[in-house]
């Protein structure tokens, strides 16, 4: 489930252009065409080709994998010895070894640390995925790895462990010590209202995939947003970091956020944009620091 803003230029890449027209002309056909292919656009990932950083990412790292309904997810484990947990939870297109600069600040620190790749990320099964679905691996991993002790998660991650929601430590006191949050989406319509501007979709086809979200689980696509549900997340101490340059999602919606979660640490970051803010050393010493 992209997190896509439409780029800030006036001429388009070529490739949008031509799916712009190829959603204009299913349109003309039939909205269930168009919304049938649009779907599918909507939640497949692309599979990105590996950086070359991220093998050694990985290589400390014990990996396993965990069943789910939809099929197994693969997760990684890094200082099996250490004092408490911590599960990173990655967003859109990016896989487990793209923490690899903070799973290792974090075993510096003592911390055990597991990652998983989403269902259709990385060595994980599966072709296309939802946000519901991306929760439900998550829940299976965190099921399996005991009691966590903190979160941390970027984009689609958080919009996923927090909105859907994920829950936690449910032997024990059913709550989560620590949350951290890397520039993750306020609004969850706003996500596929972006994705519709991109390729200029018809206001039926719209309608059709918010019938879609509300038919398949129940509840609309706004309900599972951080701005309406975030508050009630059950976390003893919650941190929120978002960048003003974020291109992918407005700095506003993280204000939002905010806004509407009494209690929430939220700091202001500048000069990072929507990825660089997992790897930059300001941002992950504050990470550590709060996870304590």
């Amino acid at each position: 489930m992209p997190t896509i803003s439409p780029p800030p230029v006036t001429t388009l890449p070529p490739g949008v252009k031509l799916l712009q027209l190829k959603f204009r002309l299913l349109a003309a056909v039939s909205t269930e065409l168009a919304f049938g292919a649009a779907w599918k656009l909507f939640t497949t990932p692309r599979r990105l080709p590996e950086k070359h950083w991220e093998a050694a990412a990985l290589a400390t790292a014990r990996s396993f994998t965990v069943a789910t309904k939809t099929g197994s997810v693969t997760a990684y484990e890094w200082n099996p010895v250490g004092r408490r947990t911590v599960l990173l939870v990655h967003g859109w297109e990016h896989r487990a070894s793209f923490w690899g600069v903070l799973a290792r600040e974090l075993v510096t620190a003592g911390f055990r640390v597991v990652a998983l790749d989403g269902p259709a990320h990385g060595a994980s099964e599966g072709r296309r995925t939802t946000l519901p679905n991306f929760a439900r691996a998550v829940q299976a991993v965190a099921d399996v790895v005991g009691e966590v002790y903190a979160v941390v998660a970027h984009s689609l991650g958080g919009a996923a462990t927090v909105g859907v929601p994920v829950q936690f430590n449910q032997a024990h006191t059913g709550r989560l010590p620590r949350l951290v949050l890397l520039a993750v989406p306020g609004s969850t319509a706003a996500v596929a209202r972006r994705f519709a501007e991109l390729l200029r979709l018809p206001p039926a086809v719209v309608a059709r995939l918010n019938r879609y979200v509300q038919e398949q689980h129940g509840r609309d696509a706004e309900s599972f947003s951080l701005i309406q549900v975030g508050y009630r997340f059950p976390a003893d101490c919650a941190l929120l970091l978002h960048d003003h340059d974020d291109a992918s999602i407005p700095f506003a919606e993280a204000a939002e956020i905010a806004a509407n979660w009494p209690g929430l640490d939220f700091r202001a970051t500048a000069g990072l944009g929507h990825n660089q803010i997992m790897r930059d050393p300001a941002v992950l010493r504050q990470v550590v620091d709060f996870l304590g």
